[in-house]
């Protein structure tokens, strides 16, 4: 009898680590903090098409990620899509006032994000300053009608 109940014990203890290392898997791959969260600092940039850009996407400079996307909200005064970034503290004062912007995609229909890269200027974006050259999205659909497009005149 005791040993089929510490054999029931073991097993429930198996699944509750399982469970739990499912949960943890879960919300590193959403991108959610486990812990604290690191110090970061924001940044603006206003792009004509985001496509399907999310909040929470990935900014990253040289395939590094550096940062997440805070939060996306229509300019009304440009009519253009503000995204606000929040970008690991470590890299404040280091990104020049011509860093560009680029909205990205992994691979043919994957995840969309930013790609950070930086210029030659010697002035530096500041914290709440905007990046003022960006790169909207590819949207798939708009290249299928250029290109269906151009077929039909030839």
């Amino acid at each position: 009898m005791k040993r089929s109940k510490m054999m029931e014990f073991g097993v429930g203890l198996f699944m509750l680590a399982g469970i739990l290392g499912v949960i943890f898997l879960g919300v590193s791959v959403s991108g959610l903090s486990v812990g604290g969260g690191k110090e970061t600092y924001t940044l603006q940039a206003n792009f004509a098409n985001i496509g399907g850009l999310k909040s929470r996407a990935r900014v990253t400079m040289a395939g590094v990620t550096v940062g997440r996307v805070e939060n996306i909200e229509l300019d009304t005064e440009w009519y253009d899509a503000r995204v606000t970034l929040a970008l690991d503290s470590r890299l404040e004062g280091q990104l020049s006032r011509d860093t560009t912007a680029s909205i990205l995609t992994s691979g043919l229909l994957g995840e969309q994000y930013i790609g950070l890269s930086v210029g030659g200027d010697p002035d530096t974006l500041a914290d709440g300053d905007t990046i003022s050259d960006t790169q909207s999205a590819l949207v798939l659909e708009q290249l299928i009608q250029q290109f269906v497009a151009n077929m039909a005149k030839d």
